[in-house]
Formats: structure tokens, sequence, C-alpha cells
């Protein structure tokens, strides 16, 4: 029998303008996040090469002693008494530029959706380095919204994992380079939800109605649905497949149980409690859990996570394309890297010493 499709055409849409292949974590269930952030590194999802069109900005970088960065929220160090990013404040007492940092960027989509009649005159969006997702960073440079990195600007690049130098979306790294990676699982209030969920048909208990959240990143919210179905998303799968988990998507936001679809602001209901239960980010919770009391445990379900990477790149009409190589050759630094690391909890790209730092993996539960 036919698979019968979701009957709601804008849900089909925003998944399918969103969804293609990519690289996935599976059958992961019961790791720790001390063995995952051992495993540092993902792969990329491809794309053409770059169109041309709008000319590069002219680099008044040498005059204008700035660098304007949007990246998204709990992604950087910060002292909350000071409410300041004290690496941020190093990097511009050691190279005399002064950075703005702005946590602008809730979901690739949105952001995109702000910036891109912007970008396609080749004007500046008031931003030197932007930092998006693998398969946001393969549309803009296929699209030629970024400009070329001069990698003698950036020698610490040298220190990029071996197996994030040649993704298929920007050979050579020409283009971008990785700020984080990380994981997509499940997140829930741990006394709301005292027993804990397994899978993501967890999420679908009646007692959760109404307090769930998926993420408007379709890559992991539909990867974890096609998981959850038993599909080997690193593998085959089709129409079929598709169509089933998004079927279970569709239904869920239909009948209530899911509250919202929601990008990185999805932390904030956490903490209201206006959603108990979410697809989350692995890092995110950690950092919760730091601020607001060990009140949340993520997990990947037993079927399996997303894995992805965000990466720093500079936008067509950037100003200041030499002050922001200057930045990311301050955190490709291993010791910067590592200040990073241990702040935000997820996978470090910076390869590290021999004698390495460990990140500190505050108030997590490794419980499974």
């Amino acid at each position: 029998m036919p698979q019968r499709l979701p009957d709601d055409p804008r849900l089909r849409r925003l998944v399918s303008a969103q969804l293609s292949r990519r690289k996935m974590l599976m059958g992961a269930g019961g790791l720790t996040l001390a063995g995952l952030l051992a495993a540092c590194g993902t792969g990329g999802t491809g794309t053409t090469s770059a169109a041309g069109g709008a000319t590069p900005a002219e680099d008044l970088s040498d005059s204008e002693k700035v660098v304007n960065w949007a990246n998204w929220t709990l992604y950087l160090d910060y002292d909350d008494k000071a409410q300041t990013y004290p690496s941020l404040d190093a990097f511009s007492k050691a190279t005399g530029i002064k950075a703005n940092y702005s946590e602008d960027i809730d979901g690739n989509d949105t952001y995109f959706g702000k910036v891109q009649g912007q970008l396609a005159a080749g004007q500046d969006i008031g931003q030197d380095i932007i930092t998006l997702t693998d398969w946001m960073t393969a549309r803009l440079i296929r699209l030629g919204y970024t400009q070329e990195l001069d990698l003698a600007n950036i020698p610490n690049s040298a220190n990029l994992l071996e197996n994030l130098k040649n993704v298929d979306f920007d050979p050579g790294r020409k283009h971008s380079l990785t700020w984080q990676s990380g994981f997509a699982g499940i997140a829930w209030n741990k006394e709301a939800v005292p027993g804990g969920l397994r899978t993501v048909s967890d999420l679908w208990k009646p007692e959760l109605k109404g307090r769930v959240e998926v993420l408007d990143e379709m890559r992991d919210t539909m990867g974890l649905l096609l998981l959850d179905n038993g599909v080997d998303i690193s593998g085959q799968w089709g129409t079929a497949e598709f169509d089933s988990a998004l079927e279970v998507l569709s239904k869920q936001i239909s009948d209530g149980q899911i509250r919202q679809v929601k990008g990185n602001s999805y932390k904030e209901d956490l903490i209201s409690g206006d959603a108990l239960a979410v697809f989350a980010w692995s890092g995110d919770i950690t950092q919760l859990n730091f601020e607001e009391g060990d009140k949340w445990e993520f997990a990947l379900p037993d079927a399996g996570g997303t894995l992805w990477s965000d990466n720093m790149m500079v936008p067509i009409g950037s100003p200041h394309k030499a002050n922001a190589e200057a930045l990311m050759d301050y955190y490709y630094d291993p010791e910067n890297a590592a200040t990073v690391a241990a702040y935000v909890n997820y996978i470090c790209p910076v390869q590290v010493p021999a004698r390495p730092w460990r990140p500190s993996i505050r108030n997590w539960s490794r419980t499974r």
C-alpha cells in the first residue's frame, strides 16, 4: 500500500527545504559525554562549487581595528559576574582589535532569511564572522556569499583535525573553518520525568503532551525520527522512509503533543518549565545545568543521534576580513581552543598537544 503523505503542505515544504543526506552517529545510546568528546570530528554534506556574483568588500582592517562576530547562544566562554567573554577580551588585549560579539543566531534558516538579500547584493550585513551549520555553510559558499580566506593569516589553521581539513563542501578549507561540532539527542527535566527517556518515542507519552519541543534544524529532528523508525540514515533510504518519519512529526504537532518547533531558544522554555522534554544539542544542556542547577539530563537515544559541525565564515560584504582571520587564528591556538571547549562542552575541532587538557564536564550526569 502506498505511504500516505502528511497532509500539512507547510510542514512538508519546511522539511524538504532543509533535508538532505548527512553524516549521523548511529547506535550510540549508552555512551558518556566524555567518551563522545574523545571522538572529535565529523564530515559534511556535498555541494557544487561557489557561483560567481558579488565582489568582496575592500578590506579596511589596517585602519579599522574591529571585528564583529555573530554566533549561537551558549557558544563561548562567559563570565556571569563580569558579564564579559574572557577569551574574547584576551584576544582584544593581545591584538588591539575590538571584538563585538552577538548571539544573533537562533537557527540556520531564520538567520539566512534575515541576511540573504544583503548577501546577494554583496552588502555588509554588519558581521565579519558568521557561524552556521555544515549544510548552510555549503549553501553560502555555493552562492558566492563568502570571502576566500587567506590561510597565511591563519597559521593555526594547521591545527584543524585531519578529517575536517577537506570536507566536500569546502575542499582545502578556503572559505570556512569549523567552530565546534556536537550531537543532537533528547533531553528532559529530571524532576518532572524521574524515570528518564531512552527513545524518541518516549517523548510521545501522554503525560508529556504539550510540553515537548523539537528543533527547527530539520536535519536533526528528521534524523532522530528516522532513527527511531529503525532507518539506517547513514545508508540507503528513500521517500517511503522519509514520509513515514514526517508523518510522525505531523501527527505529534497536530495532536498537540509537540508544543513548538524551535531553534536555540528552546533553552528558555526548559528554564521556564514550559517544555519538559525536547530534542536538544548536547553542550546546551551541560551549560544549562551549570548555570541553572543540575535539572536536566541529555542522552543519545538508543537508536542513535545526529552529528554536525558549525563553521566560521567571512561574509562577502565584510570590510574586516584580516581582522576576522586574526580572530580565527587566535581560537585555533590549542590553549585558547581548550578554554572554549572547557566552557561550551562541544567537540573541539583543534588538535591538542600530547600532554592535553581535559574538557570539564560540569554538573553532567553520566547515567544513561
